[in-house]
């Protein structure tokens, strides 16, 4: 039964762990002080017959060895532990490094993004800095046209009086639709994100400068029924499978019919509320079929070929999302305000 005993108490203290200085102590008095357990066996020597002491004692002798070296050895490994969080790491900055995080608008941009690529649009992108037929002329603008004033359009002045050319800071991202059609024939399906410029006073409503993601399809025999499919399953992906849509006739330059699409409040779920002015409904985006004009203008031959357009605003989005009632908010650089999106990553 000894015999048993010591190799049990054995195998147990092999087994032992300490994470500081206080805990091996606590396991230095468990075992070898002198009521440890390692002790009490040397007690029970007297009770073996003369005959077994030699080989109990050797035993016992073997234990209470193996036991000062483990502990012994569990106090090195504590020392070590414990010169290592204190070493000092004279690489490391002075004050704790705070993790960022991404902005409210780059979080709804990649969002949108991934719902087309997801539909087969691929990204396409162009200058900010723009002319007069890239942002206006190839979109079926005429002369006359109010977004041509200078109370909408950032226009940028000339030092050079013999090359005039209408240079201006783009108002929308449909002049990469144009730039793509230019240089690629049909199929198009691109997607265009992008900042653009307007001269607009500052508000909580209004900016001048925002961000848009404007989308386009070109190919045969497409119609107005792809693109309120389109428009749907992205509205459901973007507010939830249950989201309604609805299109209302409207007016845009460059596409005909024209249409501004709605889509079910999702504070209210459509049964009226302040947000959605207790009309159930709340407008997101404006769209419809590429005018043959358009087509034409870009070298498209317009009887082969149809198309549909649409364009978003990402701060409109952004607020629906995350009720940012302040447009302002966006460009400030508040670390408050950007931290409170850490849930959103």
């Amino acid at each position: 039964m000894l015999l048993e005993r010591i190799e049990a108490l054995k195998a147990q203290i092999s087994e032992l762990t300490a994470s500081n200085e206080e805990a091996l102590e606590a396991l230095r008095i468990k075992y070898l002080s002198k009521k440890g357990e390692v002790t009490a066996l040397f007690n029970e020597f007297r009770n073996v017959s003369p005959e077994m002491k030699r080989e109990f004692g050797q035993k016992l002798n073997e234990l209470k060895n193996f036991a000062t070296e483990k502990i012994n050895e569990l106090r090195e490994t504590c020392k070590a532990q414990e010169k290592e969080a204190n070493k000092i790491d004279i690489t490391r900055p002075a004050t704790p490094e705070v993790v960022g995080t991404r902005h409210p608008l780059s979080l709804v941009r990649k969002e949108i993004i991934d719902i087309f690529s997801r539909l087969g649009f691929t990204l396409a992108d162009g200058p900010e800095v723009e002319d007069d037929w890239h942002v206006f002329s190839a979109l079926n603008f005429a002369a006359d046209h109010p977004a041509r004033d200078m109370q909408d359009t950032f226009f940028i002045n000339q030092d050079d009086k013999e090359v005039q050319r209408n240079i201006i800071l783009r108002s929308h991202t449909s002049s990469v639709q144009v730039r793509t059609m230019e240089r690629q024939k049909p199929p198009i399906r691109i997607i265009c994100p992008g900042r653009v410029y307007r001269n607009e006073a500052i508000t909580a409503r209004a900016h001048c400068f925002f961000h848009q993601i404007e989308g386009l399809y070109i190919d045969k025999n497409v119609s107005f029924a792809d693109l309120k499919q389109v428009l749907l399953l992205f509205a459901q992906e973007l507010f939830g499978k249950d989201t309604k849509i609805r299109l209302r006739p409207s007016y845009f330059p460059f596409t005909e019919p024209s249409a501004e699409m709605d889509v079910s409040c999702m504070l209210c779920g459509g049964e009226g509320c302040g947000f959605c002015k207790h009309t159930g409904w709340v407008e997101i985006l404006g769209c419809g079929m590429v005018d043959p004009n358009v087509l034409e203008s870009c070298g498209i031959d317009s009887k082969v070929y149809s198309g549909y357009a649409f364009g978003l605003g990402i701060e409109r989005i952004t607020n629906l999302k995350y009720m940012v009632k302040d447009l302002r908010m966006f460009s400030e650089n508040d670390v408050r305000f950007l931290n409170e999106f850490q849930a959103a990553h």
